[in-house]
């Protein structure tokens, strides 16, 4: 299993893209700014994208990748998420107004993009012995966590979360857990905002990860615009005893 970090910032600037992972060059998991740094022939090979929630920095990338292959494939492209991000992104982008719908476009019949909602915790069979499901997370809208399972490894990413036990319980229940990209938004000073916006400060991080049972090598992600030093700084202090590893866009994994 091979995953392109295609973008890992909680905002935008030089060299910064919003969420978006590549895995296998056919499995979109997010779609963030990131997705603007693939080359057409690039995205016309994806054929999955599964949506953590529908904040925009995880979803505006869709909207363009799906304008840039407009009458450039064949089938239509599966795009799976809870009904409530699927709502969501077609009540407020895909609506004609923000944006053309996609989901009717060449035709209804074939369309460029196909909705398909995933329940939490069922499974989806991605091919070449990569299953994921999804495990419901805490965060100001509804939103999920992500595992993939394969022969070779498992991988998961929290989305966007504070603390909540739904997170580690399903993480808990994986039967092996080799990467876990997991957020940390704010530095500790901005605790009250991270508890507001329901994000990870690093304190708050080493805390919970306590609860759980395996012993991954940690991605962190999303770090907000000029908060990346001192969230460095903190974790260095907070971390001891966890291999983990700050994210930079176009890092590749493999498992």
């Amino acid at each position: 299993m091979r995953i392109k970090i295609l973008g890992c910032s909680g905002g935008v600037g030089p060299s910064l893209r919003t969420t978006s992972l590549l895995i296998d060059d056919e499995i979109l998991i997010d779609a963030g700014t990131g997705v603007g740094d693939l080359a057409l022939s690039q995205m016309r090979r994806i054929r999955h994208v599964v949506l953590s929630h529908a904040h925009l920095d995880h979803v505006c990338g869709l909207a363009f990748m799906a304008d840039n292959l407009f009458d450039l494939i064949d089938s239509p492209i599966r795009v799976h998420a809870s009904e409530a991000t699927l709502s969501a992104i077609r009540d407020h982008i895909f609506n004609w107004k923000i944006w053309p719908d996609f989901s009717q476009l060449p035709n209804p019949e074939q369309p460029l993009l196909r909705w398909e909602p995933l329940p939490v915790g069922q499974r989806l069979d991605l091919g070449e012995q990569r299953v994921l499901h999804s495990f419901e997370v805490l965060h100001t809208v509804p939103a999920v966590g992500l595992a993939v399972q394969s022969p070779t490894g498992v991988f998961a990413f929290s989305g966007d979360t504070w603390a909540c036990d739904s997170l580690w319980d399903a993480l808990n229940a994986l039967p092996r857990l080799d990467l876990l990209m997991i957020e940390i938004a704010f530095p500790d000073e901005q605790e009250e905002l991270g508890a507001a916006s329901k994000h990870f400060t690093p304190s708050l991080l080493a805390r919970e990860l306590g609860k759980l049972r395996h012993r991954p090598q940690l991605l962190l992600t999303h770090h907000k615009p000029g908060t990346e030093a001192l969230i460095q700084r903190q974790c260095a202090a907070l971390l001891v005893g966890w291999n983990y590893h700050h994210l930079e866009s176009g890092e590749i994994f493999m498992l």
